[in-house]
């Protein structure tokens, strides 16, 4: 699946940028095509000039690519919600979202920001292209119907026409498409159902996608080999994406009415915050010989947690060992690692704290611990969940 065996280039915003391996071969090859198609373009101009004029170009289109997916990325920070990274691939780039939105409202501001940064990006294209040519000579050059131009305006319109394509593309209302995304939100919004709504957008997306095999197919039978494949490969893509977002949602479904207090251990062991290092080691870590545990106060309010790192590390001074746990107990600040009860196992699934300690705690209104959800418990959850399927 694309995104898988990310090559590492560079981090915006915090957000780590990567490539996969295809993503290499489609410059290439798109610099290669572009050559060929400025040389037609520049005419009176020498190979070097079209060639240096198709690798920025090829440049400037993977930068609206990723301009566009941080439009996502950026909107989902907005609504809460972490960008594990962006990855460019074959077919364009993707923002790896850590969790799926829980409301309508955070679908469509997400799925509508790409969209709306490569709006803008045409606009500054065909702006540009107003203040340094004639509007005709613009399009002219972009359709092909003129052999003569200069560099910039031959860069410019191309990107303004690329981009005016991708807009378009993006914008069909087929699930994985943004314009899916967006009719997923406006489905989910009024049948109030967020799998009624996947699916609507993904039968879409499944006509979306066969569609574009059958105009693929029929280009390969009239001898156009690039057009035929690349139509092939894309529709096969939203084709699978579109088959495996209904099976999740229905899979997802299956999960509705689970929370958190049905999953809890009710008796979590936790360690009593006056506790001294030493007992902390000998009457927890070394008898359970986990790798954290809860702290508690008397009333049995949540503290944070205390690892056996931080336990270790302190033994190992040969000081302040009858110290008590409290200065070294982790708050908990950002992690998600202390849920409501009543919190859906679906958005459970995507806490911070099951990636990173392997577990959520639970805690009522007060802030006391009412149990605690291990990764074993939630896949058992899952599993009787798929068997329903």
């Amino acid at each position: 699946m694309f995104g898988e065996r990310s090559i590492p280039l560079f981090h915006v915003f915090g957000i780590r940028i990567g490539a996969n391996p295809s993503w290499f071969l489609f410059l290439f090859l798109m610099i290669y095509w572009l050559s060929g198609y400025f040389a037609k373009i520049l005419v009176g101009y020498s190979s070097n000039v079209s060639f240096a004029v198709a690798v920025t170009a090829t440049v400037l289109f993977f930068a609206s690519l990723l301009l566009h997916e941080l439009g996502h990325a950026l909107a989902a920070r907005r609504q809460g919600i972490a960008t594990v990274g962006i990855d460019l691939w074959l077919l364009g780039g993707v923002a790896k979202l850590s969790r799926d939105s829980n409301t309508p409202g955070e679908e469509f501001k997400v799925a509508a920001a790409g969209p709306a940064v490569t709006a803008l990006i045409v606009a500054l294209c065909f702006g540009l292209a107003a203040l340094t040519s004639q509007d005709a000579s613009l399009i002219n050059v972009t359709t092909g119907k003129v052999i003569a131009s200069s560099p910039l305006i031959a860069l410019i319109g191309w990107l303004g026409i690329v981009n005016v394509a991708l807009l378009l593309f993006n914008l069909v209302p087929a699930f994985p498409l943004d314009g899916g995304r967006i009719a997923r939100a406006v489905a989910w919004k009024v049948t109030g159902s967020k799998g009624q709504g996947t699916r609507l957008a993904s039968y879409l997306g499944q006509l979306f996608g066969s569609v574009l095999i059958m105009l693929g197919i029929l280009a390969l039978v009239r001898g156009d080999l690039i057009s035929g494949l690349w139509l092939v490969i894309l529709g096969w893509f939203l084709l699978s994406a579109a088959r495996s977002a209904i099976i999740s949602s229905r899979f997802m479904e299956q999960l509705e009415g689970i929370t958190a207090g049905d999953l809890m251990d009710a008796e979590p062991i936790s360690i009593p915050s006056s506790a001294t290092v030493i007992e902390a080691n000998q009457q927890f870590f070394s008898r359970y010989h986990w790798p954290w545990f809860a702290v508690v106060d008397q009333l049995g309010h949540l503290e944070g947690i205390l690892t056996a790192e931080k336990v270790n590390q302190q033994l190992a001074t040969d000081l302040g060992q009858e110290m008590t746990i409290s200065e070294l107990v982790d708050p908990l600040l950002d992690n998600d690692a202390a849920v409501s009860p009543q919190m859906p196992l679906e958005i459970l699934l995507s806490t911070e704290a099951i990636r990173l300690f392997g577990a959520v705690l639970v805690t009522d209104n007060d802030n006391r611990l009412l149990g605690i959800i291990t990764l074993q418990r939630i896949q058992q959850a899952l599993t009787a969940a798929q068997t329903k399927t």
